[in-house]
């Protein structure tokens, strides 16, 4: 039987995708090899590369002066390249610290140079984000920078800060595809792709072409962005299988209503669970009502000993991933694209369930 994945990351993956990965694991569609032993340099890697990055630009709408492509190295590499290639000198760049992975970018991007704080949430415990009419970017900043959903704290901007000249720069990671984007309000967009377009291993850039021409000089060729925008993201050799899967996986999302059809599933699954929440005096959710993600929903019982009772009686319904993060303790459903409706109505029957026998 296989288990309800409700794991923050790695993450779900579409059936499918898995099923068409296990057929053409070994011989890649007769061709005599596998995709994964093929040269990135030419031949079916290529072709494949190439579909995968257009079909990324078509459920995007991604304008053609932005560039598209994979580098390896994990979001959290991104933390450091973008202010060694954007923090200018004799500048400061803008960063709204939301939870634990903006602050990391925040905190990486202060050892390179002047980070100015917009907004902290610390405060509130990470719990809510600045309405975003009321932020803007201070004067002379190289950059703006956000995290569009903390995984961790369960908070998702649901609409996002207009910038100006300054460019805006997000990390998507846990909600990329999950609803339609305006590309054009960002300068770049970036994220992991371990959360809803594959398997570890790859994370996209999107990039206006005009980026490229305000970076720091003297950088590195891998630290470089024009470096590997001029090479398609081929500079060295790229996380071939995380790659070839997110292309699966691009795929699937087409042949199911693309960002708009993942919206409504998304709003679907996070609604069971929220109701059940709302609905309840045994459980809470600490995140403002405005800002709930969608992708990752966070919640307590009344006591940490229930809290790890749901945990195991879960597990044994054969659901996995339920334990919130160990920096925060509590509970979180992680209800990414490829989780199936059905997945999250079983978590929401079982949650009620659970309050009848120990409320």
């Amino acid at each position: 039987m296989r288990k309800m994945n409700f794991a923050a990351g790695p993450s779900v993956m579409p059936m499918e995708v898995l099923e068409e990965i296990q057929k053409n694991i070994v011989d890649y569609h007769g061709k005599g090899l596998s995709m994964i032993e093929a040269s990135h340099r030419g031949g079916m890697f290529e072709e494949m590369y190439d579909e995968c990055l257009a079909d990324f630009r078509s459920l995007l709408s991604i304008p053609d002066d932005y560039d598209v492509y994979f580098l390896g190295g994990g979001a959290t590499l991104q933390f450091t390249m973008i202010p060694m290639n954007f923090l200018l000198k004799g500048s400061h760049a803008d960063y709204v610290r939301t939870g634990s992975w903006s602050n990391k970018a925040a905190d990486d991007a202060a050892k390179i140079g002047d980070v100015n704080i917009v907004f902290d949430g610390k405060d509130g415990n990470y719990t809510s984000l600045p309405d975003p009419l009321t932020v803007r970017p201070s004067e002379g900043s190289s950059y703006f920078y956000l995290c569009s959903n903390e995984t961790i704290g369960g908070i998702e901007w649901q609409d996002f800060p207009d910038t100006g000249d300054t460019p805006l720069i997000a990390d998507m990671s846990s909600d990329m595809l999950s609803r339609p984007v305006d590309v054009k309000k960002f300068a770049m967009i970036y994220g992991g792709v371990q959360k809803n377009l594959g398997p570890a291993g790859a994370t996209f850039i999107i990039m206006r072409h005009d980026m490229l021409e305000r970076r720091n000089s003297g950088l590195t060729a891998y630290m470089d962005y024009a470096k590997h925008a001029k090479d398609k993201g081929l500079y060295n050799t790229p996380p071939v299988f995380s790659i070839w899967a997110v292309g699966l996986v691009l795929k699937w999302i087409k042949a199911n209503g693309g960002a708009e059809g993942m919206l409504r599933n998304a709003k679907e699954k996070s609604d069971y669970i929220y109701d059940v929440i709302d609905s309840s005096d045994f459980y809470r959710s600490p995140v403002d009502k405005r800002y709930r993600s969608r992708m990752n929903v966070v919640f307590r019982c009344p006591t940490e000993e229930l809290e790890a009772k749901f945990v195991a009686e879960s597990q044994r319904e054969g659901m996995i991933g339920l334990k919130g993060h160990r920096s925060v303790g509590g509970l979180r459903a992680s209800l990414y694209n490829a989780l199936p409706l059905e997945d999250a109505a079983s978590l929401a029957m079982f949650m009620k369930e659970f309050e009848r026998r120990n409320g």
